[in-house]
């Protein structure tokens, strides 16, 4: 999958939404006074590298590890561009196990050595990438009142790990290994539908929630869904590590961080 490359069609900071008195941001759909109150949902399918494991400090994390042993210093966002280039290049693999193939693409450009074995170790990282402060508790506060479906373009090894760090709060989980393909190919989006419409739902009875403007949001709208976007750079400028979309896909709702999601689901 190559880079798209697109405008950013939103000023620096995300505009203005409408606040509604539950504490989150909410856009609105054409025609439509108010949205769904979160009550109306069954389930609620997540993203999940980015939007409840922190994989950027993850990965800047091991990259300034192996930069200190080799007596240089990294700038972390400037790693994470170089990232970014590297893993969404036309013979890109699987995540994280292509993180092999990017390391030694990456390596060069910040003076790092390009050995495999510190390829292999940045892949390996992913065992212990940590989840964001808010993350195994809101889950913890969303389960009890939702089937949690998590939605990831890992590997299934590296979403048991993570699944891990988050408590294990999932009902149902959909990995690059289960589903042959990838976010946003609309066919990973297909399969949970068809799971929850084995169990007599369908997928307006389902909330996305993701931080990936490219990966989730704007194809969830395409596909019809209601969406949620957890803004977690909403205190840093552009993308990171995650691909900049061609247009910005303003949200149904909107949150800069799980807890304020958990928050409101309680109210």
């Amino acid at each position: 999958m190559g880079i798209r490359k697109g405008t950013r069609k939103i000023p620096e900071r995300v505009p203005q939404y409408k606040i509604l008195q539950a504490g989150f941001c909410h856009a609105g759909v054409e025609g439509d006074d108010m949205t769904r109150p979160l009550a109306d949902f069954k389930y609620l399918s997540f993203d999940v590298v980015g939007t409840l494991i922190d994989f950027e400090g993850g990965i800047k994390e091991c990259l300034a590890q192996i930069a200190a042993e080799s007596g240089v210093s990294i700038d972390g966002e400037a790693a994470l561009t170089f990232y970014r280039s590297a893993r969404y290049a036309d013979d890109a693999g699987l995540f994280p196990d292509d993180l092999v193939r990017v390391y030694l693409a990456i390596a060069p450009e910040l003076g790092l050595p390009a050995e495999k074995i510190l390829g292999e170790r940045l892949r390996d990282s992913a065992k212990t990438w940590k989840a964001f402060p808010d993350s195994a508790e809101a889950l913890a506060t969303l389960s009890a009142r939702y089937r949690l479906i998590a939605m990831t373009n890992a590997r299934r090894w590296a979403f048991e790990h993570f699944s891990q760090a988050l408590g294990n709060p999932f009902y149902r989980g959909f990995t690059a290994d289960d589903t042959g393909t990838e976010k946003p190919d609309p066919a990973f989006f297909h399969q949970v539908f068809a799971f929850v419409q084995s169990e007599g739902s369908s997928k307006d009875d389902i909330l996305h929630v993701a931080q990936s403007q490219y990966h989730d949001i704007g194809i969830s709208r395409t596909l019809g869904m209601t969406n949620c976007w957890i803004e977690r750079r909403h205190a840093q400028k552009g993308y990171g590590g995650t691909i900049e979309p061609e247009s910005f896909t303003t949200p149904d709702y909107h949150f800069t961080s799980m807890a304020g999601l958990a928050e409101a689901s309680a109210a």
